[in-house]
């Protein structure tokens, strides 16, 4: 059974890549909604132009996936290219006839990385406005496990009540607040952070980040070059 992925406008893509990396190297399928706001977050923050067809997406995804926060080409990405053939589904998020709109559709769960105050709201308030948000509500009424990231801030007392709406209703709301206690020294180590945690709340064996071992400094520690 695959997990559904979805994708709103916020900003922070690089966090949407870690998760879909973290679940495609632990051999799990992905269902991927796109919506039309994030499209166009990801030709911002990566210069992809992305389109849904099925002789675009995977050219599209891969070089997503398979480059570095700077655009350049990850060590991996050999390995990203041949789990996408094997693993990933991309739906339109207009398509509201694809299987993750239906309960009867088995999946896991679902992951909304990052999760717009649009999409938040959306989903709280049972909008269905596309498959993003449909899928979503679909989770929900299913009683399966919907992960929310909220990435935007501040956040105005509407986001907060749809968060604990959310929340009231089964979701688990983790919002992209990456910790400094695994010792990163660049942004992709943050973005993992988070991404790790995410999919820690989703159930996902991961690792993605340095966990605690309840040794103060261990990871300042570990760190190269620092004196010890």
């Amino acid at each position: 059974m695959p997990w559904v992925v979805g994708v709103s406008g916020a900003s922070g893509t690089p966090y949407a890549a870690s998760v879909l990396r973290g679940l495609l190297a632990a051999g799990l399928p992905v269902d991927l909604v796109v919506s039309r706001a994030a499209r166009l977050t990801l030709l911002d923050e990566t210069g992809i132009a992305w389109r849904d067809g099925a002789g675009a997406w995977p050219g599209a995804l891969a070089d997503w996936l398979g480059a570095t926060l700077a655009g350049d080409r990850r060590p991996d990405r050999d390995q990203i290219t041949a789990r996408i053939a094997e693993l990933a589904r991309v739906h339109g998020a207009d398509n509201l006839a694809a299987g993750p709109s239906s309960g009867s559709y088995p999946t896991r769960g679902m992951i909304v990385v990052p999760a717009s105050t649009a999409s938040i709201a959306g989903i709280a308030l049972g909008l269905s406005k596309d498959l993003l948000q449909r899928a979503a509500d679909v989770t929900l009424k299913e009683g399966r496990r919907l992960v929310v990231v909220p990435r935007e801030m501040p956040f105005t007392g509407a986001t907060l009540r749809h968060l604990v709406d959310l929340h009231a209703a089964g979701a688990v709301v983790a919002a992209a607040s990456p910790g400094f206690y695994a010792g990163a020294v660049d942004a992709q180590a943050l973005v993992d952070f988070v991404a790790g945690r995410v999919l820690d709340a989703a159930g996902v064996a991961n690792t993605l980040f340095r966990r605690w071992t309840g040794e103060l400094g261990a990871a300042r520690a570990d760190r190269p070059g620092l004196a010890q």
